[in-house]
């Protein structure tokens, strides 16, 4: 048995039919040999062999009883690769349209608690000629960061796959008894609330020098717009199921090229991007807020080098200038909030707390969470962001899943209540990729969206002779 971290379980507590917990991605692959079931055949049998690399694979989950603390992962010693692995096929005449209705219905179903937390669908019948696939993974199980560790798992990096050793011969493992569960719900919870108490006195260290440096500099700490309420929009309102997708792949060193002519960073051009393309949407609605809006951007504590299938990330809130009507200096002002945040996330990062004792977290948490989405309280109280902004990186070359190059590498996140709309952005072979998940009720069509981007970047390309004047 392996018990949740809090942070882990977090994802599990928040889940709901109107909000389902899982990270995904839709990919085009170059057509490979035979047809869609012929493909999925090759795929079950490639995964087969690979069960064994990644935890992710194998494991399920197992509830405590009474759900008195959070849930713990034990080996599937079987894996249903025929319930795991599954084929969609698009009616005629298979428009880019018709495949993100279908991911989007799909990405709006919650995953099968009974099974391991994963599910991958092929999808055929595009006119293009091309097959996609579309994965979803539980965000109890990994974050961004551990994602591309997975993905390593399962595809290779060239058309041939590799040789992988067979995994070791394992006894299987008897079902975890009441007696046995419950041993664990206390040993952890011992554990976390110790490990809690030790961070307190560092916690205070730290929270007493930034309040010191907010004090000698108001304007340049935590304590000055980080503080602030979000700006209600449309995008902060209640949400149902129905969800609406969109992508965008736009040319690494292009994005590189506009970051070096204006001192910034290409993450601070992706928000750029955001903001401009808020500004372009909301703006021809009558609905652009006169404050500033704020993106909720996760923040990694990974340590280099740890691949753990669990979620070491943390929530910072990064302002998008939105207020702003040029374009420069708009990016300006992005760059200088974004320094000052990344700056509070590294004082913090080590006191931040990843794990909290879980007796009765299932209860209050679930609770609470079912409390917000029926009471409407997202459209009651002040929001604290208007949207999820999350960059990572992905592998530099092209990858391959059983012998299918994988064209696209589009990640697709998660909407809440109060926070319709997410915008995940993946580096991939040279180029970035966008996706774009929001609820019916945030945004009709996700494409429009799409489209605004494609057009803010448009304008941060052209401009060039005015990038130098205001450096």
């Amino acid at each position: 048995m392996k018990p949740l971290s809090a942070l882990d379980a977090l994802f599990l507590h928040l889940e709901s039919p109107e909000t389902p917990m899982h990270v995904g991605a839709l990919h085009l692959l170059a057509p490979p040999p035979g047809n869609g079931r012929t493909y999925v055949a090759a795929v079950r049998r490639h995964l087969a062999g690979r069960l064994h690399l990644s935890p992710v694979f194998t494991r399920r989950l197992v509830t405590m009883p009474l759900a008195l603390a959070n849930p713990v992962w034990v080996h599937a010693d079987g894996v249903d690769l025929h319930a795991q692995v599954r084929l969609s096929v698009l009616p005629p005449p298979g428009t880019p349209a018709q495949l993100y209705a279908t991911v989007a219905r799909l990405h709006a179903r919650p995953l099968d608690r009974d099974r391991p937390l994963w599910c991958l669908h092929v999808i055929e019948g595009l006119a293009s000629g091309e097959l996609a696939l579309y994965t979803r993974v539980h965000h109890a199980t990994l974050d961004g960061a551990a994602s591309v560790a997975f993905a390593h798992a399962l595809l290779d990096t060239t058309p041939e796959p590799r040789t992988v050793p067979p995994p070791e011969r394992r006894v299987p493992d008897e079902p975890p008894g009441v007696t046995a569960l419950l041993r664990t719900a206390v040993g952890t919870t011992l554990t976390q609330a110790r490990r809690a108490l030790g961070q307190l006195p560092e916690a205070g260290r730290v929270l007493a020098a930034l309040a010191a440096r907010a004090a000698a500099r108001p304007g340049d700490g935590p304590g000055g717009a980080a503080l602030r309420f979000a700006p209600r929009t449309p995008l902060n309102t209640t949400i149902g199921r129905a969800r609406t997708i969109g992508t965008l792949s736009v040319a690494l060193h292009e994005v590189v090229r506009v970051a070096d002519r204006h001192d910034a960073t290409v993450n601070e051009v992706v928000l750029a991007m955001v903001s401009g393309a808020l500004r372009r949407y909301l703006g021809a609605r009558g609905s652009l807020p006169g404050p500033p809006m704020i993106a909720a951007v996760p923040v990694s504590l990974r340590e280099a080098g740890n691949a753990e299938a669990t979620t070491l990330a943390t929530m910072s809130r990064m302002g998008l200038a939105t207020d702003i009507d040029d374009p420069i200096a708009r990016l300006h002002a992005i760059r200088i909030g974004s320094g000052r945040t990344k700056s509070l996330a590294k004082a913090l990062r080590s006191v931040i707390p990843t794990d909290l004792p879980s007796i009765g977290m299932p209860w209050w948490l679930g609770g609470a969470a079912a409390l917000y989405g029926r009471a409407r309280l997202a459209e009651r109280l002040p929001p604290l962001a208007n949207l999820v902004v999350s960059n990572f990186p992905g592998p530099p070359t092209p990858m391959y899943l059983a012998g299918a190059r994988l064209i696209t590498w589009w990640p697709l996140s998660i909407v809440e209540h109060g926070l319709g709309l997410n915008v995940t952005v993946q580096s991939y072979a040279g180029s970035l990729e966008f996706g774009v998940v929001a609820a019916r009720e945030a945004i009709r069509d996700a494409g429009e969206f799409v489209a605004a981007m494609r057009e803010a970047f448009a304008e941060l390309r052209s401009l060039r002779a005015a990038s130098r004047r205001v450096r």
